[in-house]
C-alpha cells in the first residue's frame, strides 16, 4: 500500500517534468522564429503593413520609407504630415517651372494676375472677405484637363463656408491658366495660408482656388493671429 502510494505520488511529478521537457524542445527547435516575431514592430504610420520578413526582420515599408521598421525617410525623400504618404519626393527642379511648360503661359498672364497682386499681409478684412482660411501642406500636383489637382494635407482650419472642410488630405483645384501665370503660384513640398472663395470643384470633393485666391508661404507666428480672427468673426466682428 505505501509502494502503491509513493507510485501516485510520483506520478503527477513526473509528468509535469515531462511538460516542461517538452515546451523547452519546443522553444529551442522554434527559437529562430520566436525571435524574429518578437523583433517584428512596424512603424504604425511608414510601414505598409504589420508582418515582417522572418528571415530579415524587414518591414514592409510604403514609398520613400526606409529602416528595418520604416521608421525614417529615404535618401531623397523629406517627412510630411500625412500619414498615407509620410515621405515625399524632394523637388530636385522647380514645380513651378513644370507647370508653366506644360501649360502655354498665356500673353495676358498681367492683366489676369491683376487681382492677386499686392502685399501678403494678412489682415482681418482679407480674413473676413473670404469663404474659407486653411493651412495646407503641398504633397503633389497633376495636370487633369484644363484643371491642376494638387494633394495636400490640412493641417489646420481658421475658417469654413458653406462646404465643410476637414483636416487631413484632400485635393485642391487650380485652373490651368491660373498656374500657367502663377497666380496662385504653388510649390509641392511647401506650407501655405490659403484664403479662397466656396466655389464647385471639378472632382466630387476639393478645395478650389484661383487667381484671387491668396496663397501665402506659412509662417508660424500667423497660427495665434489667425486664431484671434476666429474669434473675432465667431463674434459677429465681419
Amino acid at each position: 500500500m505505501k509502494q502503491e502510494q509513493k507510485r501516485k505520488k510520483r506520478g503527477p511529478a513526473k509528468a509535469s517534468s515531462y511538460l516542461r521537457l517538452s515546451e523547452i524542445a519546443l522553444k529551442q527547435n522554434a527559437g529562430i522564429d520566436l525571435l524574429h516575431v518578437a523583433a517584428c514592430d512596424c512603424h504604425p504610420v511608414g510601414a505598409a503593413g504589420k508582418t515582417c520578413n522572418q528571415t530579415t526582420g524587414q518591414c514592409p515599408c510604403k514609398d520613400g520609407v526606409t529602416g528595418i521598421t520604416c521608421n525614417r525617410c529615404a535618401k531623397g525623400y523629406q517627412q510630411s504630415r500625412s500619414p498615407i504618404a509620410p515621405c515625399i519626393k524632394i523637388p530636385v527642379a522647380s514645380p513651378t517651372a513644370t507647370y508653366s511648360s506644360s501649360y502655354e503661359e498665356p500673353s495676358d498672364c498681367e492683366s489676369h494676375c491683376k487681382a492677386s497682386k499686392g502685399k501678403m499681409k494678412i489682415t482681418m478684412k482679407k480674413y473676413c472677405k473670404k469663404d474659407y482660411a486653411v493651412q495646407v501642406h503641398v504633397l503633389k500636383g497633376d495636370k487633369a484637363g484644363e484643371w491642376w489637382k494638387f494633394t495636400v494635407n490640412i493641417i489646420s482650419v481658421y475658417k469654413q463656408g458653406e462646404h465643410r472642410i476637414r483636416r487631413g488630405d484632400q485635393l485642391l483645384w487650380v485652373r490651368a491658366k491660373d498656374v500657367a501665370c502663377k497666380c496662385p503660384k504653388i510649390k509641392p513640398g511647401r506650407k501655405y495660408l490659403l484664403l479662397g472663395t466656396d466655389d464647385d470643384s471639378p472632382g466630387q470633393s476639393g478645395v478650389v482656388a484661383d487667381k484671387g485666391s491668396l496663397l501665402i508661404p506659412w509662417k508660424d507666428l500667423w497660427g495665434r493671429r489667425l486664431r484671434k480672427f476666429q474669434q473675432r468673426d465667431k463674434r459677429g466682428k465681419c
